[in-house]
């Protein structure tokens, strides 16, 4: 049993991480091989270093002022390795760090940093995108809770078998609102939520260095589900006998012709259909996701639909383009629509955003720049998904092909 510690202690700057020109000051705490770094929010040009002393070098007034600051730590931080070995408790790296900053570990566990992460997102992040990353830390309460039989843990905990452990626990996890396991996409978005909340501790020094370094996040691109030409017919042609099942089809059909996320669609206002360059009704408004803006010329089955509802008191009294309904009961009348016009798809509101791109657009010939313009996309790769799932798209093209080499080879 080891009853002498090691105990070292040096100043050191970080060249990588400039500021203004300075680089910041670091302590190196050693105990028995275990190092850690302490940021002392403390800075110096370079150049001003001597790196064999670990101080400032010069004569001038700044330089010695640091160097008495850099002192003083030095003796407060031996005091904390005494004050450590006085109380007979475990003598780290980190916990002589701890001694100094009078920080408790407690402070520093996954749920500490879930509240501060939310509280600080707030005004960043959407309300709905900002319930996403409380179900992701709720999947992480339960994982923890499943693999260490713990309610929290320290952040320095998370590793890469943490990290590889979580992703396999999200690969088996079957949500009871989900009909099968979330898959890799539903994985690796819960884990990238993780990444920005972790590096967020490590720039704030709560850990030295983010485990992600050695992760990767595995992004595999599914094929979006979509409408094909005939199931969206099947839907426009369908007479329902409820009013209910009505609205949400011409809801979910005005989507499909312009592109427009749910809640976007329920955000239109009426101020948000203007006339356009071409002379020609447009919407024009922002998503709500991104804030990228969103301009989309108003094809007439969409015009349609807007000017049957013009009137509706519902959307009148709330200064909207069409009556308010929830997601979830969307979602749930989609169910019953999928039903009674025979197609065998998990049909989603989220679908008619996929039908845009894919059947409505990219089938039709319009470049994949004016769609990714259309849909707010902020990178081009996330439109090209869809492209790749156009087949027949592919043989309508290779068919003009075909017809033109015919054409050639009988001209000779």
């Amino acid at each position: 049993m080891r009853t002498v510690n090691t105990f070292g202690l040096q100043f050191l700057i970080r060249p990588d991480k400039l500021k203004d020109g300075k680089a910041p000051i670091y302590a190196r705490i050693t105990v028995n091989r275990e190092i850690i770094h302490l940021g002392l929010k403390q800075y110096i040009e370079p150049r001003s270093w001597d790196i064999r002393r670990g101080f400032g070098k010069g004569s001038r007034e700044e330089v010695r002022a640091l160097n008495n600051y850099l002192e003083d730590v030095r003796t407060e931080i031996g005091e904390c390795y005494r004050e450590l070995q006085l109380k007979k408790l475990p003598i780290t790296a980190e916990a002589i760090k701890n001694t100094f900053l009078r920080t408790e570990e407690v402070e520093h566990t996954l749920s500490h940093l879930f509240a501060y992460h939310n509280k600080t997102a707030v005004h960043q992040l959407s309300p709905n995108t900002l319930s996403h990353y409380e179900t992701s830390q709720k999947y992480l309460r339960s994982f923890i809770k499943d693999q260490y039989h713990k309610n929290d843990l320290h952040i320095k905990d998370v590793n890469f078998k943490f990290l590889t452990d979580f992703e396999v626990y999200l690969r088996s996890l079957k949500p009871k609102n989900h009909q099968k396991p979330i898959g890799n996409t539903g994985a690796m978005t819960h884990l990238i939520r993780l990444k920005k909340m972790v590096n967020m501790a490590s720039n704030m020094e709560w850990i030295s260095t983010s485990p992600f370094k050695s992760y990767k996040i595995k992004i595999k691109h599914e094929e979006r589900a979509h409408l094909t030409k005939e199931d969206l017919l099947k839907i426009e042609k369908k007479v329902f006998d409820l009013y209910r099942l009505e609205f949400v089809r011409d809801i979910f059909v005005f989507c499909c012709y312009t592109g427009l996320a749910y809640v976007d669609a329920m955000n239109l206002s009426q101020e948000q259909i203007v006339k356009g360059i071409d002379g020609e009704w447009w919407i024009k408004t922002y998503r709500q996701k991104t804030k990228t803006p969103v301009n989309t010329p108003l094809l007439p089955k969409a015009s349609a639909i807007i000017l049957k509802y013009q009137s509706d008191h519902r959307a009148v009294s709330n200064n909207k383009l069409f009556p308010v309904i929830s997601n979830q009961k969307m979602n749930s009348y989609l169910k019953e629509i999928a039903y009674l016009c025979e197609i065998k798809k998990n049909l989603t509101f989220h679908m008619a955003r996929h039908t845009f791109a894919t059947t409505v657009t990219l089938s039709n010939g319009l470049p994949i720049e004016t769609v990714s313009k259309i849909l707010g996309h902020t990178k081009m790769g996330t439109t090209q998904i869809y492209a790749r799932v156009i087949e027949q798209k592919i043989s309508e093209d290779m068919a003009v092909l075909k017809k033109r080499l015919t054409t050639m080879d009988t001209g000779r």
